[in-house]
């Protein structure tokens, strides 16, 4: 048995993507199958899933996760970007996308994702992938480190950050999560350290989406992906922070001016207190969805 992931806002994404027997539903981010199983439970007899996942250990959880239904599903191993290739034009009554690590890869410890554990500073959803974010924090310039952490982690320290990074890596190379961990810690005054997130937090963050090219990906699905929607079908997107939930709204709004969607979140969709207290990983989850008109 794989590690637990719980999926976030289950019932409200039920809710918008309104699953029924017969209809093809898209699960862009497979994780470990639990919005997938959801969606096929509540479409039975003949409704589909097809899945797509490009982390390994995530897509072979997810495969045993979803094995009981048969050839009601059907996995790719693949990066969401390539959806619109797999699929033709106006053929899915339903996508999801939810952009949040799985605890699969958090509580791995040699995927490097999370600070808490040593381990190598990898980061890469798919390992057939070629840079490491060690790989990135060894070889880019103060000036690039500085532009990925501001830019992607929206790190006010991220000028001292790239500095202490750079000093660091001239005495030896770093290589493990806790090594960047303690320069980052070191990097920001005492008096700024928060009780509630750890000060490494936006540095890792920022990392992974530039190893991954997280946001890039995400605003190709986001222009591309819609267009394998049915009349009336429904794209559903679960954010984890502004710079995601900025581009989805951004984007949404756009195709809601061109008339070829109709926004059905004005404000997004966040999960309950219960679910708050019972997942602390869904706090900053935020859900928007949209109708192909």
């Amino acid at each position: 048995m794989g590690l637990q992931h719980i999926p976030v806002m289950v019932e409200e994404v039920m809710t918008f993507l309104r699953c029924e027997p017969g209809h093809i539903y898209v699960d862009a981010t497979l994780g470990a199958g639990g919005h997938a199983s959801e969606i096929l439970k509540r479409s039975a007899p003949d409704g589909v899933v097809v899945g797509m996942e490009w982390d390994e250990d995530a897509f072979s959880e997810a495969k045993n996760v979803l094995m009981p239904f048969g050839d009601r599903v059907k996995i790719f191993r693949e990066n969401f970007i390539h959806l619109p290739d797999l699929l033709k034009a106006e053929s899915v009554d339903g996508i999801l996308l939810d952009l949040g690590l799985s605890s699969i890869q958090v509580e791995k410890e040699g995927r490097g994702f999370s600070f808490k554990a040593e381990g190598p500073l990898d980061m890469r959803m798919d390992q057939r992938m070629d840079e490491t974010a060690a790989d990135l924090v060894n070889r880019f310039s103060s000036e690039e480190l500085e532009y990925t952490l501001s830019h992607y982690g929206e790190e006010r320290w991220a000028k001292r950050i790239a500095k202490a990074i750079v000093q660091e890596r001239e005495r030896e190379s770093i290589e493990t999560t806790q090594t960047l961990r303690k320069i980052v810690h070191r990097s920001i005054p005492k008096r700024f350290h928060s009780r509630r997130i750890d000060p490494a937090t936006r540095t890792f963050q920022a990392l992974r989406i530039r190893v991954n090219d997280e946001l890039e990906n995400l605003k190709k699905i986001l222009e591309d992906g819609w267009k394998i929607l049915k009349k009336g079908g429904r794209m559903c997107v679960i954010s984890f922070h502004s710079l995601e939930d900025r581009m989805v709204k951004e984007t949404f709004r756009t195709l809601g001016k061109e008339g070829e969607m109709h926004i059905l979140t004005k404000k997004p969709v966040t999960p309950s207190e219960e679910e708050q207290r019972r997942n602390p990983r869904s706090r900053s989850a935020k859900l928007r969805c949209a109708e192909r008109v």
